[in-house]
């Protein structure tokens, strides 16, 4: 998978975004210092795909949490989906996978590099404990108060890095200049704590007890005002109106090709050539 990267959209675009978003995600480290974000880069067993995960405060001030770089992309997803490590995987082999989908999943707009679409919150529930049992990490969904936090850098603010919604074309994906169809994941400022796509481009499912399915952040086709690090998504009946299976998919959400996810984990991920500190 390759490392994200940044862009504006014009001639100046890729110089001013490297710069923009690496000063956001910049944290001080003494008289003269800066460091950036803390990462782990984790493989999946049995295949040459790996995933970024960036150390985050939590919001209740307790033990760090370890956060998707990036909104999931189809290459990481296509493994959990079309079971690409099978055989590879030990313990992961015997997790339920995904009914194959009836339509192409990524609707035309992008494969590789995209952000995976167009599943159910249960798929995404069943491929962290599948990704968990692949790589001895236990991952999960944020809570939307995690989520909440994560998007806003810590500050609680409506954005991240100090934007409005008339600044905010510089870290997200909205109706206002998408072209309203979802881009690669990784192409805008990230925000304080090194995470890309926070508003907009897809919204992003949480844990959500007692709640309807929800999703959070806003989308590539919400405007600004929509894509704020609380702004909320719940699921109802027309995500799934077109649907032809019966009873309809617990996988697969046929009328909703704005919603993703990114997971986390409680854990520190060893590096590869340590034992995890």
């Amino acid at each position: 998978m390759r490392t994200p990267r940044v862009a504006l959209g014009t001639a100046f675009g890729p110089v001013l975004g490297v710069v923009c978003g690496v000063l956001c995600g910049m944290v001080v480290a003494g008289a003269g210092s800066v460091t950036g974000p803390v990462t782990r880069t984790i493989r999946v067993p049995g295949t040459t795909v790996d995933f970024t995960l960036v150390r985050c405060p939590a919001p209740d001030g307790g033990a760090d949490l370890w956060v998707l770089q990036t909104e999931v992309p189809w290459e990481l997803y296509d493994v959990f989906v079309y079971a690409l490590d099978e055989g590879e995987g030990g313990d992961a082999d015997a997790v339920t996978r995904p009914s194959k989908p009836y339509v192409p999943p990524d609707r035309g707009f992008g494969h590789e590099g995209f952000p995976a679409i167009s599943m159910t919150r249960g798929a995404t529930i069943q491929f962290c404990m599948w990704l968990s049992a692949a790589t001895g990490v236990e991952f999960r969904l944020p809570t939307r108060e995690e989520w909440s936090f994560l998007a806003s850098g810590g500050t609680g603010a409506p954005y991240c890095c100090g934007l409005t919604a008339e600044t905010l074309d510089t870290a997200a994906w909205t109706a206002r200049n998408s072209g309203h169809t979802p881009h690669r994941t990784g192409y805008r400022q990230p925000n304080e704590f090194g995470l890309f796509d926070v508003h907009g481009n897809v919204a992003e499912w949480v844990e959500a007890e007692d709640r309807p399915p929800t999703a959070m952040g806003g989308s590539y086709r919400d405007a600004p005002e929509d894509c704020t690090s609380s702004s909320a998504q719940t699921q109802d009946n027309s995500w799934n109106a077109s649907d032809p299976q019966i009873p309809k998919s617990v996988w697969w959400l046929a009328d909703c090709n704005w919603v993703g996810f990114r997971f986390v984990t409680d854990e520190l991920p060893a590096k590869e050539d340590d034992d995890g500190e």
